[in-house]
């Protein structure tokens, strides 16, 4: 697929859909592409009750009337409400609706007032982001036969004013890059288990570096190293697997940069829950557990284009979560690399022990500004904030204000969640420095988190819970069924805003 920036005629370029947007009870800006479209489309508003209220769709022919074949228009609903959230969701509706009718090309008339509201590179780069989410597909399994059932969207133009065209050329190619990441991410997540696991990771991690040419640096440590490194609570984890275990880093560096950031994905590249096994059901998707990492590798094949100001390194502790004869057992001990001591009292909550690694080894070995974890660690979050919002947590009241704003740029819902000191009480063990579930049932994502910050010290830090966002159990207008790729965008805005 390829993205077109037009100053044509909306009456007058050759397209399967052409996409328009009006606001709640206006639909004179219609009559801007044709006043006998307009017409039309007063008179199919008044049969379908079309107000132009949000959410609102209305395709109709054109009947010749202009020179698209189709023509669909979005309600935006109340001008003061409209903000980021509502472009992205309103052009990624208009395209899911769009593509019932299997077009190869679209056209989309980008409002005057996104541009002035947005800018316009922001506004190009929310469309492209928010086209290419709606319009991905994952079809490498699927046979010729129901391949050929799919058609694909060849091309998309994006109408507006010659005048705007130089300044919405760098909104598309940085909608472009970031776009390209997101698809990565979720083509590694929408493979099975058998084939991303910890090496499929560590090869991936070095493809990127080999396609950067240079700007991004890999070193992948074996099981052999890992031990010396003292990442025993890593290793606990990764001993029911017979997949080696691979400890992941990448790095990306520019000239003279303004603060070194880690970011850390959890790896499991399939959870079983070890020896505290998973239902079925719960385990149909656990390839997914591998979410974070996916999104991580996917920052770091964006970065060399993207070229932010800040020293990147990207950390992956990359293993399974298997039950054997030699697998971790509820009550043993492990050490992890900054000497802390854990209680294991449910193999299930094993994402927290390679996280308590990879942020043990950022602190004492790469001296950051900024460490991010994100992670698919507990069910518990979805059940406070559902399944399209990550929790929030840390210790650095900038860095999450920082977040959150790029959070309501690019449409990725966040919410800050408490780091409650008093809630560290029901990780205490009494043969361990601490266990790694707590006392009760209750407060299961804030104890996650807790048992985190307890290998931070004092380094600003910030941990996204996104068990929910990570994979959608149905189609959405941004994502089909599968792999998000959530955090990719969100934390590619964040680095580039440093």
């Amino acid at each position: 697929m390829k993205f077109l920036l037009k100053p044509t005629d909306p009456s007058k370029i050759e397209a399967d859909i052409l996409i328009s947007f009006c606001w709640e009870k206006d639909l004179s800006e219609t009559s801007d592409i044709s006043k006998e479209l307009s017409e039309e489309v007063k008179e199919g508003a008044a049969r379908e009750d079309f107000e132009g209220k949000s959410d609102q769709l209305l395709l109709l022919s054109t009947r010749g009337i202009i020179s698209a074949y189709k023509f669909l228009l979005v309600g935006l609903g109340k001008r003061e409400k409209f903000d980021s959230y509502h472009l992205y969701t309103a052009i990624a509706s208009a395209v899911k609706k769009s593509r019932e009718g299997k077009p190869a090309k679209i056209a989309i008339v980008l409002p005057s007032e996104w541009l002035k509201k947005f800018s316009t590179p922001k506004t190009v780069q929310a469309v492209v982001e928010a086209v290419s989410a709606s319009l991905y597909q994952f079809l490498k399994y699927k046979s010729e036969e129901e391949k050929k059932k799919t058609r694909i969207v060849e091309e998309v133009d994006l109408l507006l004013s010659a005048g705007k065209l130089s300044a919405a050329e760098e909104g598309l190619q940085i909608g472009e890059i970031i776009s390209a990441s997101v698809s990565f991410a979720r083509d590694l997540i929408n493979e099975p288990g058998e084939v991303t696991h910890p090496s499929f990771l560590a090869e991936t991690a070095l493809d990127i570096a080999k396609a950067s040419k240079g700007s991004i640096k890999v070193k992948v440590w074996e099981k052999e190293e890992i031990e010396k490194l003292g990442m025993g609570s890593f290793l606990g984890v990764a001993k029911g697997s017979v997949k080696p275990p691979k400890f992941i880093r990448l790095s990306y560096r520019p000239a003279l940069p303004k603060k070194k950031i880690v970011l850390i994905g959890k790896g499991i590249t399939f959870d079983t829950g070890g020896l505290s096994i998973k239902t079925a059901e719960f385990m149909e998707t656990m390839k997914l557990d591998m979410s974070g990492a996916a999104s991580v590798l996917s920052i770091f094949q964006a970065l060399p284009s993207l070229h932010p100001k800040v020293e990147v390194v990207g950390l992956i502790a990359a293993c399974e979560n298997m039950p054997a004869g030699n697998a971790l057992k509820p009550g043993d001990i492990l050490s992890a690399m900054n000497g802390k001591t854990i209680e294991v009292l449910n193999t299930d909550a094993e994402g927290r022990l390679t996280l308590a690694d990879a942020i043990s080894f950022a602190n004492m070995k790469e001296k950051p500004d900024e460490i991010i974890d994100i992670a698919t660690l507990t069910g518990a979050c979805m059940v406070a904030l559902g399944q399209e919002i990550a929790g929030l947590w840390g210790n650095d009241e900038k860095m999450m204000q920082d977040l959150e704003r790029s959070a309501k740029e690019t449409c990725e819902k966040i919410w800050r969640m408490p780091l409650e000191e008093e809630y560290k009480e029901l990780l205490k063990s009494h043969i361990a420095d601490i266990k790694n579930i707590q006392t009760g049932k209750y407060g299961g994502a804030i104890t996650g988190a807790l048992f985190l910050s307890e290998f931070v010290g004092s380094t600003p830090w910030m941990h996204l819970d996104i068990a929910g966002p990570a994979y959608a159990e149905k189609d959405t207008a941004l994502a089909p069924q599968g792999g998000v790729g959530f955090g990719v965008r969100l934390l590619l805005h964040y680095l580039l805003n440093k």
